[in-house]
């Protein structure tokens, strides 16, 4: 085998695998740390009353959070004009980690995608990719309800008063997106040239390569391609163009 790591016996691989937890349980602890500090944020009061448009037509960013008190919101980029296999890959994935937010709700936690598209464009995307949790559009919407999108954003509920307690965007993204953490534990990782790799593994491609492919799975970037999530839709076939030619999320 080549490419691959150095084999040993169990007892060897046991003892690395020992001084690698030490780092792992540093690791964790420092997340559980930050998570404590996070909950210790100011938060921002803003008008709850503020419309964004779903599939009833315009309603109240209160009725989002579907009588809990608290609020989990991905805001998911949008290309005008652009057809479903040109909108953002990494935020397709972000959303497609989020399809079941039964143990959220279990918490009092709602979840809900915002978008700054127009509600005839976003609707039979929605649709298209089958997302069983609300969408609305946020066209026209200032922060903190609209504004950047490509993060998650949390919101609490008092009453009629609603407040913006933490976003994040980037990489902090990858926490609801649990293929990462995945991908992590094995040995060629994301397969991105970002990261740090032993010398003679697969050194991947940029960053967001592997979130398209082409009909029969293969990783590609091109006019036959479209996100991942995309080809398990009733219908997808291959395309002749991403709709956004130049420009990659």
């Amino acid at each position: 085998m080549t490419n691959t790591p150095p084999i040993a016996d169990l007892a060897t691989w046991q003892a690395a695998r020992d001084e690698l937890l030490v780092r792992e349980k540093a690791h964790t602890r420092e997340g559980d740390a930050i998570a404590a500090a996070r909950r210790r944020l100011p938060m921002v009061e803003f008008d709850g009353k503020v419309e964004v448009v779903g599939p009833d037509g315009p309603v109240p960013f209160l009725d989002l959070f579907q009588d809990r008190d608290e609020l989990l919101v991905y805001k998911h980029m949008w290309y005008d004009g652009a057809p479903h296999q040109g909108q953002c890959e990494g935020c397709t994935l972000a959303a497609w980690h989020l399809r079941d937010a039964s143990y959220l709700n279990a918490r009092g936690v709602s979840l809900a995608i915002v978008t700054t598209g127009a509600w005839a464009e976003v609707a039979p995307f929605v649709e298209f990719m089958g997302h069983p949790q609300p969408w609305y559009s946020v066209r026209g919407v200032e922060e903190p309800v609209g504004g950047e999108m490509g993060c998650l954003t949390s919101y609490l509920r008092d009453g009629d008063r609603v407040f913006m307690t933490y976003s994040v965007t980037g990489r902090g993204t990858e926490a609801f997106s649990g293929s990462f953490a995945l991908l992590d534990m094995t040995p060629y990782g994301r397969r991105e040239a970002w990261q740090d790799n032993p010398e003679g593994r697969p050194t991947g491609n940029q960053p967001g390569w592997f979130w398209r492919s082409d009909a029969e799975g293969n990783a590609t970037w091109g006019p036959t391609s479209r996100p991942v999530p995309q080809w398990t839709r009733p219908g997808a076939t291959a395309e002749q163009t991403l709709g956004r030619q130049g420009h990659h999320c």
